[in-house]
């Protein structure tokens, strides 16, 4: 019947054919169009005008391949040619290439919601304000052997404030690690929050008293829900998923030299795409307005060099998010909640 319509509408118009035999346009238009693909009809699109040339594509190819950058996602590429001052292409560009290269390149997958449990709220707009530590194990030398690693970690700025390698858990070591890094870091009382999930050192007594003595505030997540800690899962899925992580450590001294090596370099020199893409240090210790500004210079250069590869708008960089948030309210739930306030004043 296809056919049929096909030698008809020459005559009689597409319209007129498809009414008279009783065939859908849609239907005649589908199978049109997937007979002209079949047969090497399909006219070629011209490339667009402010495209890579095919030998800048192979630059960017090249320096994603490279030695120094083969590790690296393309949002750290991107802000590390930025700090040496080189401008390439954007980093949805990058993800393009990469993608016509090698296919998809994004992850998906669900995660666990149990809305019957109340979520914790935490807002942190500066260092400093709200930590979240946890603790992973590390695979040991022998079968069921295991190292435990405790991080603690800033979730305005992403730094790793402290960390421990032990050979088990205990509530006396998180004790210790915990008072040793607000030591370090000058916290006073009422100043902090301490989210964790709800693990046996977690919750011991011991902690609890510590944070009382302290004047930290305590957060814990919901049961069974790793969202609710999202820095710290995040953080150690950066860990193992670096190309240097061993499958197992040969000791507890190995275990411990590799933590020293990642933990410098997560905090030094790990541009984290949270955080405008520079390195937690650079955040926590407040010299990210010098960072933008120097990104700023670079790519008003770029775009004073070619303007129209920026469509004549010039470029700016990445801000720094003034908020972090753990399982921040809707817009609906935080304009009621300030509804109640101001009711509750007047």
């Amino acid at each position: 019947m296809i056919s049929l319509v096909a030698q008809l509408s020459p005559h009689t118009g597409k319209k007129t054919a498809c009414e008279a035999l009783q065939v859908p346009r849609a239907t005649f238009y589908r199978h049109h169009c997937t007979n002209s693909r079949s047969g090497n009809s399909r006219t070629h699109r011209p490339a667009p005008p402010l495209a890579l040339s095919s030998g800048e594509r192979q630059a960017v190819i090249d320096v994603l391949h490279s030695d120094q950058f083969c590790d690296d996602a393309p949002h750290q590429v991107y802000a590390k040619l930025l700090d040496a001052g080189r401008y390439l292409c954007s980093v949805r560009t990058m993800y393009r290439i990469l993608e016509t290269e090698h296919g998809n390149v994004k992850e998906r997958r669900k995660h666990v919601q149990r809305p019957q449990y109340v979520k914790p709220e935490l807002l942190a707009t500066q260092p400093n304000q709200v930590w979240s530590w946890d603790i992973t194990k590390l695979k040991g030398p022998a079968k069921w052997t295991y190292f435990y690693l405790y991080v603690i970690m800033d979730i305005f700025s992403r730094y790793v404030v402290g960390w421990m390698i032990a050979h088990r858990e205990q509530a006396a070591l998180a004790k210790r690690l915990i008072n040793d890094s607000c030591t370090k870091q000058h916290i006073e009382a009422e100043q902090l929050t301490l989210h964790a999930d709800r693990g046996s050192s977690m919750k011991s007594k011991v902690v609890a008293h510590l944070l009382s003595d302290l004047g930290v505030t305590k957060t814990h997540s919901r049961p069974q829900v790793s969202n609710d800690n999202p820095y710290s899962e995040a953080q150690f899925k950066t860990l193992k998923y670096c190309p240097q992580f061993p499958e197992r450590f040969g000791s507890i001294q190995d275990a411990r030299v590799f933590c020293q090596y990642f933990f410098n370099w997560y905090n030094k020199q790990h541009r984290h795409s949270g955080i405008a893409l520079m390195t937690p240090e650079q955040v926590h210790y407040g010299i990210d307005q010098q960072i933008l500004q120097h990104r700023s210079d670079v790519l008003a250069a770029a775009f004073e060099k070619n303007p129209n590869r920026f469509k004549g708008r010039q470029p700016v960089p990445k801000s720094l998010p003034t908020a972090a948030w753990i399982n921040r309210p809707n817009t609906d739930q935080l304009e009621s909640n300030l509804l109640t306030c101001v009711s509750h004043f007047h």
